[in-house]
C-alpha cells in the first residue's frame, strides 16, 4: 500500500477549495457576530462521557474512541461539536439569561452520512441559550435561512418538524423507550412496512395514529390534517401549534411539514427543521431544540439552534473565493518593497515573482501588475 493513500472518505483540501471553504466560514462567522453570537473553539478530544452526554446511541457508533494514555480513560474524537457547546454553556459560561455561542471546526465520524460523504465534515454553527420561547426558535431558523442566503443558496426549503409528537404519541405506552429508537427510524426512512410491525400490538388509537405520521408531508396545510388525524392531546395540539407558528413567521422561503422527519430525534426535544435545495438529496443545514442536553451538564438550559457542514454547501455554492493578485517583481529596491507592503496592508494579494519562476503557473489570477513609471512604483491592469 502507498504510504500517502488517505483512508477511505477523508481527503485533503486542496487549495482552490480551501480558498474558497475560508471565503466562506469568514462570511458565516461574520453573520453570525452581526447576531450576537460569540465564538467558542471546543477541543477536538474529550472523556467520552462527557462528549455523548444526552446524545443518544447514533452518536456513539459515529464516534471514534481511543485510550488516554495520561488517565486510563476512555476517550472520543467528537463527531458533533453541539453537545460540546451546551456543556460550555452549561458548566463553564454558567451565564444567567440568553446566550449566544457559535463554532466552526472540523469533527470525525466512523461512518460517512452517504455514500460520496466525507467522515470529516466542517461543522458550523450557532446556539441559542436560556430562552425557552419560540421566539428564539424563530431568531435560529431566521439566522440558519440567512446564512444558506449569504453562502449563495436559492431556492431553499424549510422543512418543519416537531419531535414531541412522538413523545406524546407514545407517553402511554409503557416500553416506550426501548421502541423509540427503532420507530423513529422507521419513520426517517418512512418505511410502512416494518412500522406496521413495531406497531401491531400498540393501542389501536396509538398504531393508527403513528401509521399516519408518514403521511403528514406536505405545505402547511398538513397541519391541519394532522389535527384531524392524529389524537387531540394537549401535547399534540401545542406542537401543531408551535409548527403552526413558527411556518407563519417564514417570508420568500417555500415551507413543508413532515411529522415523520425524525433524523436526531434522540436528542431533539421540540420543533426540528431542516434546509434543503434542489439537485441535493439530503439536507443542507439542521437544527432545533435540544432543552434536556444541559441538564444533564449539571444545568438545565432551554436551547436550539442549527448547524451545517460547510464542506458540503461549499461544493455547491456558487460564490467563488477572490483569487484576483498583483504580480510584483522580485527586487531588493527599497521602494518596491515599501509600495508591497503598503499594498497588502490594505488587503491586496501581491506576489513577488521569485528569479527564474516569472511564468510558473499558479492558481492565482494576476489581473494586475506592478510596474515602474517614471521613478514610481505603480499598479497596472495587466
Amino acid at each position: 500500500m502507498s504510504t500517502w493513500l488517505l483512508p477511505e472518505n477523508i481527503a485533503d483540501v486542496l487549495p482552490s477549495e480551501a480558498r474558497k471553504l475560508e471565503e466562506l466560514r469568514r462570511r458565516v462567522l461574520d453573520r453570525f457576530r452581526c447576531y450576537g453570537y460569540e465564538l467558542v473553539m471546543p477541543p477536538m478530544l474529550e472523556y467520552l462521557e462527557s462528549l455523548l452526554t444526552g446524545s443518544g446511541s447514533d452518536l456513539d457508533l459515529r464516534t471514534f474512541k481511543l485510550v488516554d494514555q495520561l488517565s486510563g480513560r476512555s476517550m472520543g474524537l467528537r463527531a458533533d461539536i453541539t453537545p460540546q457547546v451546551s456543556r460550555i454553556d452549561a458548566h463553564l459560561l454558567n451565564r444567567r439569561g440568553v446566550t449566544r455561542l457559535c463554532y466552526a471546526g472540523s469533527v470525525l465520524q466512523t461512518r460517512p452520512r452517504g455514500m460520496h460523504a466525507t467522515r470529516e465534515p466542517y461543522q458550523i454553527g450557532a446556539e441559542i441559550y436560556g430562552h425557552a420561547g419560540l421566539e428564539a426558535d424563530v431568531e435560529v431558523q431566521q439566522l440558519m435561512l440567512d446564512t444558506l442566503a449569504l453562502i449563495g443558496l436559492r431556492d431553499v426549503r424549510l422543512d418543519l418538524c416537531h419531535a414531541g409528537v412522538l413523545g406524546a404519541l407514545l407517553a402511554d405506552v409503557a416500553d416506550a423507550e426501548t421502541r423509540e429508537y427503532p420507530l423513529f427510524a422507521a419513520l426517517a426512512g418512512k418505511d410502512v412496512s416494518v412500522l406496521r410491525d413495531l406497531t401491531a400490538d400498540l393501542p389501536e388509537v396509538t398504531r393508527r395514529a403513528l401509521l399516519a405520521l408518514p403521511t403528514l408531508y406536505g405545505d402547511v396545510s398538513v397541519i391541519d390534517r394532522a389535527r384531524a388525524v392524529l389524537p387531540a392531546t394537549p401535547a399534540v395540539s401545542k406542537a401543531l401549534d408551535e409548527l403552526q407558528f413558527l411556518a407563519a413567521q417564514v417570508s420568500g422561503v417555500e415551507v413543508t411539514i413532515d411529522l415523520a422527519d425524525l433524523r436526531g430525534y434522540q436528542y431533539h426535544s421540540g420543533v426540528m427543521f431542516a434546509a434543503y435545495v434542489d439537485g441535493v438529496p439530503n439536507a443542507v443545514a439542521r437544527g432545533g431544540r435540544y432543552d434536556h442536553i444541559g441538564e444533564l451538564y449539571g444545568r438545565a438550559r432551554a436551547a436550539t439552534g442549527f448547524s451545517l457542514d460547510l464542506r458540503e454547501v461549499g461544493r455547491i455554492s456558487p460564490i467563488e473565493a477572490r483569487s484576483s493578485a498583483i504580480l510584483a517583481p522580485w527586487t531588493h529596491d527599497p521602494a518596491v518593497r515599501e509600495r508591497v507592503a503598503a499594498l497588502r496592508d490594505a488587503g491586496e494579494v501581491v506576489i513577488q515573482a521569485l528569479p527564474g519562476h516569472e511564468h510558473t503557473v499558479d492558481e492565482f489570477d494576476f489581473d494586475r501588475v506592478l510596474v515602474e513609471r517614471n521613478g514610481a512604483w505603480q499598479v497596472e491592469a495587466r
